[in-house]
């Protein structure tokens, strides 16, 4: 099993002008990882069009295509959305680079908030019945065409097209889509810990999505306390065997059920993220045990919320240099678990 690094790991020290994707792809050969996944999202101080990857102007392209071939380092693509002609344009860059796999997700649309809005105790129950609608299911039926249209130029570059669970979308939700689109250029992305998002048990979408997996984001959670948000709790991540996802087992699954080969680092940390579907969506309907157990927020000793925690030039230099720091060392820990946890499974 290879093991990759996506270079939302290091999504600080990219805002901040600390890396490129030159010194990212080096950071993976100190680390002793096996390739990179490169996200081509805008973001704050990124190229507005190609994020992390910097341009895709021939020469820059050139010099990265030679480094990922010195050092013998896999490439993969992170996107978003379905737009047909972007999606060309980045499977033309995939292909240049050599890259297998392009993962993308499917664009949300909200729906209207309601007025009557749900709230929680401590206890972390919900009313379900008052909690507000954010997502529209319809979305899935307005994408299929896109992905039906993208299919030929897949199969031209050979290339294959992995839809990530990406904090709205149940496991069940994705697989009808995949066994709906009926293609082998059209597979999923699993995302280790983005399931709780919609109230799903990430073990359960492993068992869901791994079969149709062509790629991976490896990562840890835990739920904290906020009650700034509706329901009094964010979804956080944490450096990998920090949080409380099952990942031994996870990678089990992988192991058994998938014909994966790679499986791909995405700490995202520090960050959190909010509960983006009703509760109960994907079958947890409370907080406070596995997974979903109730944990101390990573930085409550600053002077910083963990929403915040993204951006953290918004609040002050020093919390940003001390955010940068926690990064980089929870990136070496991260590489030392997964690494250990494949080396188990080598013996």
């Amino acid at each position: 099993m290879k093991i990759g690094i996506e270079s939302e790991s290091y999504h600080l020290l990219f805002q901040n002008k600390r890396m490129d994707v030159f010194s990212f792809m080096e950071k993976a050969v100190e680390l002793g990882l096996d390739g990179v996944q490169i996200n081509i999202v805008p973001d704050y101080n990124l190229d507005q069009q190609w994020g992390a990857l910097g341009s895709n102007k021939p020469e820059h392209l050139r010099k990265i295509k030679e480094y990922l071939q010195k050092h013998n380092l896999y490439v993969e693509l992170d996107t978003r959305n379905l737009e047909v002609d972007h999606l060309k344009e980045v499977i033309l860059v995939a292909n240049f680079l050599g890259a297998e796999v392009v993962r993308s997700y499917i664009p949300v649309k909200k729906k209207a908030s309601s007025s009557n809005l749900a709230t929680c105790g401590a206890d972390g129950i919900h009313d379900y019945a008052k909690v507000k609608q954010k997502f529209d299911i319809s979305v899935y039926d307005d994408s299929l065409q896109n992905l039906y249209e993208i299919i030929p130029f897949l199969k031209k570059y050979r290339i294959k097209l992995a839809l990530e669970n990406h904090e709205y979308e149940t496991s069940e939700e994705l697989v009808k889509v995949i066994k709906k689109i009926n293609s082998p250029w059209i597979g999923l992305n699993f995302d280790f810990g983005n399931s709780m998002m919609a109230w799903e048990e990430p073990l359960k979408a492993a068992e869901n999505m791994l079969p149709f997996a062509y790629t991976t984001h490896f990562k840890d959670h835990i739920i904290i306390k906020d009650e700034s948000e509706e329901c009094g709790f964010l979804v956080c991540g944490v450096p990998l065997g920090e949080g409380n996802l099952e990942l031994e087992k996870m990678y089990v699954l992988m192991l058994e059920n998938s014909s994966l080969t790679r499986v791909n680092l995405e700490t995202c940390f520090p960050y959190c993220a909010q509960f983006k579907r009703d509760i109960g969506t994907g079958g947890v309907f409370q907080v406070g045990s596995g997974a979903f157990k109730i944990e101390k927020a990573p930085f409550s000793h600053l002077p910083i919320k963990p929403l915040q925690y993204y951006y953290p030039h918004e609040i002050s230099e020093s919390i940003l240099e001390e955010l940068i720091n926690q990064q980089i060392l929870g990136v070496e820990r991260s590489v030392t678990f997964i690494k250990n946890l494949r080396d188990k499974y080598l013996k």
